[in-house]
């Protein structure tokens, strides 16, 4: 059975990926609280990414990074701490976990790697300075790994537009909002975790031998067309 690592798998996106990979996979879920998840593939880590020694694993077939944040701003609001901050958990945990489980990773079958950017990379929006400066970083990192980790290892991002999780709950917080954010969009609807996580299981899949290095936007539209 191949071994699969989601880091932040135990909310929204991660979570949802870690429900889908349970049935085919040994899944090795970390984050800073277990989830009431439970299930004979599944082995739940309780650890703060950027303090927290992370643990062995002897043999890793797919990495996942799913932390985040959703920082929204005007810039005069911005302090220095808050693009530290972004930095840090998009950014360097991500750094962190690669390095770490880069040893288990070559010892793995066809091994894959998954970040996550935003569309707010390409598409620019107001108050996305931070998570945007952020995620553009991640987005070099999977452009540089993919060029030094090939043939070995390969590495792709996501790049979601608004999904509903635990982390959007303010900006969807009602009916309205929730269709003002539908009518945004030319496909008119955003992200439902599960739609991410079928985005992941294709990336670490033998189908996408093919892919590496590349920022798949799923957006709904909203970065591609203007309607």
């Amino acid at each position: 059975m191949e071994n699969i690592v989601v880091i932040g798998g135990s909310r929204g996106i991660g979570k949802a990926i870690v429900l889908q990979q349970l049935e085919k996979r040994q899944v090795y879920s970390m984050s800073r609280s277990i989830s009431e998840i439970s299930h004979p593939n599944l082995i739940q880590y309780s650890a703060d990414i950027l303090q927290d020694a992370l643990p062995e694993i002897e043999k890793i077939d797919a990495l996942i990074y799913c932390p985040g944040s959703i920082n929204l701003k005007p810039i005069s609001s911005l302090h220095i701490d808050d693009f530290r901050n972004d930095f840090e958990i998009n950014v360097m945990g991500a750094v962190k976990v690669i390095q770490h489980f880069l040893p288990a990773l070559k010892k793995g079958t066809n091994p894959s790697i998954v970040l996550f950017s935003t569309v707010a990379v390409k598409l620019g929006m107001p108050f996305h300075a931070s998570i945007a400066a952020a995620k553009g970083a991640v987005e070099g990192l999977v452009k540089s790994l993919g060029a030094e980790l090939a043939p070995a290892i390969r590495i792709n991002a996501i790049a979601p537009t608004i999904t509903e999780t635990p982390l959007s709950a303010s900006i969807l917080r009602n009916d309205r909002m929730k269709e003002n954010m539908i009518e945004r969009h030319p496909l008119k609807n955003y992200l439902k975790p599960e739609e991410v996580a079928q985005m992941a299981d294709y990336l670490i899949s033998k189908a996408a031998g093919a892919i590496s290095g590349q920022i798949f936007q799923m957006d709904y539209g909203l970065v591609s067309f203007k309607i």
